[in-house]
């Protein structure tokens, strides 16, 4: 491999000499499990699926069965893990999807999987914004009778979370992870209130009974649910910055995926329980959103409630961060192979963090939330108000985006252990990865089929091609710029998904 020069000469530094391009390697030993886990498990913000996503799936698709809808897409993301986790055994990189993929199928797929990782996940924590600046909004009302914009506190959220950006990681997993673990216990508490004061149905099991996934709306509920899980591939993203990656990487991923859908199997159960399972559907299209407050407030009383209310917040903060943090190693990871300029592949000095990448993504943020403000004028609880087509836009292009690069990544997973000649020995796990890859397909599948029910538009709105056609875009763009590589700049094309080991390797051929 050809050495750049430019990236390995030696620099004095305090006295000591480096090499700048350890400025090119996220700084090791930052997390052990418990900040993982926490960093990965902030991004599903428990309390918002729980509020937010399990009442509309109820409402929109009139699916009584959606604890069972967990249980089964834990079982098919299972599946995806034991293969996506043997396979960050054998790679270490900040840009993990788009390393597994052009390590299985090629640097010029790899470029394609970088860029829709880059858009899904600047588009899931852009999202966020609309949702947290309404809900914000919405509580300065309430109890402070202050009117302002939705717009302001997404504004200042964006720039708080572009400054914990720039922070070490493991103050953010601190932060994250308190934040995180007083949401999960406020769900239990009211988990166990429902089970201990149950609607005029009792303790009914009905939700789990295979009969309830029945008729047109099941396949969309699968892209509603599956949304709730987003978080748990991220684990990889973090291997360079923890001890043992090969060992806390693929620990973390399991235990995130089956603590997560045990979670929501039992939290959306605790909802028909409350309600009764007959009716789930008819309360959830009455109170929206607004489902699990309405429960609380008649069994836990009014100060849980606002407590909730706060916590439904902060919760969603810590999703953004959670998002922030991967979109920039994402821009890291991708600055140091080439793909986007040289800039975006430092760390910043003091802390170790990607801080150009951070700034890219906070600048993303803000223009894109700036852009839907100067569009609002309607009234924020309209759903047409761009307020709420913020997070509804936004969060579907991102998680379709993230679907197809798990159905990608469990291809990538297949041939890369055959063209090593290890097919035999991980048999077991390429037949999982073939499963659930063309689970996550199907999920695909409905997801673009009826993208118009998950963003609330008509059967015959433009969105319905436009939106998730961003993903196609960016794929194809990516494409390309991995052709253009292959033939103008050949090195650099041979270095897609090798990450801080192409470092390493510059590093050892200076020496």
């Amino acid at each position: 491999m050809t050495t750049d020069s430019s990236r390995t000469s030696p620099t004095a530094r305090g006295g000591i000499s480096t090499f700048k391009g350890e400025e090119r390697a996220l700084r090791a030993d930052r997390l052990g499990t418990g900040g993982l886990l926490l960093s990965v498990l902030a991004a599903t913000a428990p309390l918002m699926v729980v509020a937010g996503v399990m009442p509309t799936t109820f409402a929109v698709m009139g699916i009584v069965g959606q604890p069972l809808l967990f249980v089964v897409l834990g079982v098919v993301l299972i599946l995806f893990s034991i293969g996506y986790a043997e396979m960050s055994r054998h790679v270490h990189n900040a840009g993990a999807f788009y390393a597994y993929i052009s390590r299985g199928l090629g640097g010029t797929a790899g470029a394609g999987a970088a860029l829709v990782a880059l858009v899904a996940y600047n588009a899931l924590q852009v999202g966020i914004y609309g949702i947290f600046g309404f809900e914000v909004s919405g509580l300065l009302a309430t109890y402070a009778d202050v009117q302002i914009a939705w717009w302001i506190p997404a504004l200042v959220a964006a720039l708080a979370v572009g400054l914990l950006g720039w922070l070490k990681i493991d103050v953010n997993a601190r932060v994250l992870g308190v934040l995180l673990v007083i949401e999960v216990l406020l769900v239990v508490v009211f988990d166990i209130a429902a089970i201990a004061d149950p609607g005029k149905e009792g303790l009914s099991l009905h939700a789990f009974n295979p009969d309830t996934l029945t008729g047109a709306g099941v396949g969309t509920a699968l892209c509603f649910c599956i949304a709730a899980f987003l978080g748990f591939e991220q684990a990889p993203v973090y291997a360079e910055e923890t001890s043992r990656p090969h060992v806390l990487v693929p620990r973390v991923m399991f235990l995130a995926v089956g603590g997560v859908a045990v979670f929501f199997a039992l939290s959306s159960w605790a909802l028909t329980v409350a309600n009764g399972p007959s009716a789930i559907v008819g309360t959830s299209q009455k109170q929206s959103a607004g489902l699990l407050f309405f429960l609380t407030e008649s069994r836990l009383g009014g100060t849980f409630t606002d407590v909730l209310h706060v916590l439904f917040v902060t919760g969603m903060f810590a999703a953004l961060l959670s998002f922030h943090n991967v979109v920039a190693r994402y821009a890291f990871a991708m600055g140091r192979e080439g793909l986007l300029p040289a800039a975006f592949g430092r760390t910043s000095g003091t802390s170790g963090a990607p801080g150009t990448g951070s700034l890219l993504q906070t600048v993303v943020a803000v223009v894109v939330v700036a852009a839907f403000a100067i569009a609002d004028d309607k009234p924020a609880g309209d759903p047409t108000a761009p307020v709420l087509q913020l997070f509804t836009w936004f969060g579907n292009i991102g998680a379709l985006g993230v679907i197809v690069l798990m159905a990608a990544a469990s291809l990538s997973v297949v041939v890369f252990f055959v063209r090593r000649g290890a097919a035999g020995a991980q048999a077991w796990r390429l037949v999982t990865s073939a499963l659930a890859g063309i689970a996550l397909l199907v999920i695909a599948g409905f997801t673009v089929k009826d993208f118009e029910v998950l963003v609330g538009a008509g059967p015959d709105s433009s969105l319905s091609w436009v939106l998730p056609g961003i993903i196609g875009l960016a794929a194809l763009a990516g494409v390309v710029l991995g052709l253009v590589l292959r033939a103008r700049a050949p090195e650099k094309h041979a270095r897609i998904g090798l990450g801080n080991e192409a470092f390493q390797l510059d590093k050892a051929a200076s020496s």
